[in-house]
């Protein structure tokens, strides 16, 4: 389940990463721009990972079913 969270979110921020790319591009320079959307990608990047490393490691156990009686 965190592994979804985790593509989801990678995937959210590609978008919004390539979305702010497009509506910067009259308003700054290259360099700026650039700098913006690798910024973003980084965050997505990092918090993907964190979250697919992190979330994954359960220490807890399951429990048993509870038997039933007749």
């Amino acid at each position: 389940m965190i592994t979804i969270a985790a593509i989801v979110l990678v995937v959210f921020l590609l978008g919004v990463a390539v979305i702010t790319f497009f509506v910067l591009k009259r308003a700054m320079k290259m360099a700026v721009r650039a700098a913006i959307v690798a910024l973003i990608l980084l965050i997505a990047l990092v918090g993907g990972a964190s979250l697919w490393i992190f979330g994954s490691s359960s220490t807890t156990e399951k429990k048993p079913p509870a038997t039933k009686k007749k």
